[in-house]
């Protein structure tokens, strides 16, 4: 089983080894490390250059946003399963790959999630949030849930089935593609109850409160376009279950 990983990187030589080393240093090693670049102007391009392996593949053009990388990255793809690990982000151990795929193996699942450790760009070793995702139940997502994205690996062959990430979103395109694959196609998925990767804190849709407020109306309009019924008062959900997650101390 090969698992194809798709890192996205615009000028990200700042952290972009800990993500490259996080992969090569996995137990599993039927792995590719896909890289999308945005055309970048530091040294990311000639990082990638230094780790790239035979097997993996890198291409630097301009690209119409974030998830339209990510949708290059699916297309160029030749694993059975796939993740995205954002390029400021890194794997939590190296079994991850191992694990998800026993547990694929095992299970036969389409999709497969665990948690996530949100920490501090300037401390990585102080968790700000933990997200510690439960079990897949149909109807969650408008009760607030929804798996940690970063840790969501998927068969290649439901991307194939159900589509990419719908660009015009921008802001919480990959919420959109998790409900429709879950909800609405009901895919089948797995909880793997670990920690699969560490993310720092300061994604795309929380960097200023404009990108919260489009975030915000994305989802709503996420569950609209897939025809799911969602109740008025849903951002409280989505609230409460975010607040629970941040570490005190």
């Amino acid at each position: 089983m090969k698992i194809s990983i798709i890192t996205c990187t615009f000028n990200s030589s700042k952290f972009l080894r800990f993500n490259i080393d996080s992969v090569q240093g996995q137990t599993y090693k039927n792995v590719e490390q896909i890289f999308i670049d945005g055309n970048s102007k530091d040294a990311t391009n000639d990082i990638i250059k230094s780790y790239k392996k035979p097997t993996d593949v890198h291409i630097s053009e301009p690209d119409k946003n974030l998830y339209d990388a990510m949708n290059k990255g699916i297309k160029l793809a030749s694993g059975d399963i796939i993740g995205i690990l954002n390029s400021d982000d890194f794997f939590y151990d190296s079994s991850v790959l191992s694990d998800v795929a026993l547990k694929f193996s095992e299970s036969g699942t389409d999709s497969l999630y665990g948690n996530i450790e949100i920490i501090s760009t300037k401390e990585p070793q102080r968790i700000i949030r933990y997200w510690k995702s439960s079990e897949f139940v149909l109807g969650s997502f408008a009760k607030g849930w929804h798996p940690p994205h970063p840790t969501f690996f998927v068969k290649r062959q439901v991307y194939a089935k159900y589509g990419l990430f719908d660009i015009s979103f921008d802001v919480s395109a990959d919420f959109e593609l998790m409900l429709r694959f879950l909800e609405k196609y009901k895919i089948s998925t797995c909880y793997l109850n670990k920690t699969l990767v560490k993310m720092r804190y300061g994604g795309e849709s929380t960097r200023s409160l404009k990108k919260i407020i489009i975030g915000n109306r994305n989802i709503l309009r996420a569950f609209k376009k897939n025809g799911i019924y969602v109740p008025f008062y849903y951002p409280l959900f989505r609230m409460a279950s975010k607040i629970l997650q941040f570490q005190i101390g």
